[in-house]
């Protein structure tokens, strides 16, 4: 009998393991995909959970090749998942499912327009704050558009690269508080002046602190950013599901309220 319940219970482990899927994603998706995660358990009719973890696609990316149990990674690039897909970790193709820019995040009295961006942005006392290259997507984007500014600048993108305050996203980067947005943080409490982020993140800001400013950066200077999604080896068969569903009309629409780009679009 003993035998009888342990394997029952066993059985029971397995059933609700099989019906939770564990969403690991970029932290600029927590608004967005918080919300499909919701429609998508709905739309199981209550049989499915997901269970979400946000952070920088590279340090979850790291997580992820150290044993920690994904299913699905959507990534804020397409180089974290590639490389886990290079590694045999993929259950299918790599597929991009959102489009994103970026934006600059102002502080409240700061003199700025998109037209003299380049200029306030190399002058000495303006202090540039990015997120962490290689550990967070959008450090490497901010990096991407200072060799852009080269082209428009010449020696532009050795200054903006030396100057560049790498606030957030990495291993060791001091966290905001629970309650606060923290690109609003950083700005809020002095310690930047300017900040390279997400246009999505920079909005959600913006609501927090209305005094921020959001300022979009010119054409031939800005970055596009294509957020990739895979599906990890032995995840249960709802993660795929809920990848689908995140590609779907009802998953792109959500995505679309929060501003990211569908993924028929150029952006």
């Amino acid at each position: 009998m003993r035998f009888l319940l342990a394997g029952a219970l066993l059985m029971l482990s397995t059933l609700a393991h099989a019906g939770t899927v564990n969403l690991y994603a970029a932290g600029s998706l927590k608004a967005a995909l918080t919300e499909v995660a919701k429609a998508f358990e709905a739309h199981s009719n209550g049989k499915v959970r997901v269970e979400a973890t946000f952070g920088p696609s590279g340090l979850l990316r790291e997580r992820i090749e150290k044993g920690e149990p994904a299913h699905v990674f959507a990534s804020a690039d397409t180089g974290h998942p590639k490389r886990l897909a290079e590694q045999g970790r993929a259950a299918g193709p790599l597929t991009v499912f959102a489009r994103n820019q970026l934006c600059v995040l102002a502080r409240a009295g700061l003199a700025v327009n998109s037209e003299r961006l380049l200029d306030i942005m190399l002058e000495p006392k303006v202090r540039l704050g990015t997120s962490t290259p290689k550990a967070d997507p959008a450090g490497d984007y901010a990096f991407a558009l200072f060799a852009k500014a080269e082209t428009l600048k010449p020696g532009a993108r050795a200054a903006l690269e030396h100057k560049a305050l790498q606030l957030t996203g990495g291993p060791s980067s001091e966290k905001a508080p629970p309650d606060r947005n923290p690109y609003a943080w950083v700005l809020d409490t002095g310690k930047a002046d300017l900040f390279l982020t997400y246009c999505t993140n920079a909005l959600l800001a913006q609501k927090e602190v209305r005094s921020l400013q959001v300022v979009q950066i010119p054409d031939e200077l800005n970055v596009g950013a294509g957020y990739g999604m895979i599906v990890l080896k032995n995840a249960p068969a709802p993660a795929t599901d809920l990848a689908r569903f995140i590609l779907g009309d009802a998953g792109q629409a959500i995505l679309a309220r929060h501003g990211f780009g569908r993924v028929d679009s150029p952006r």
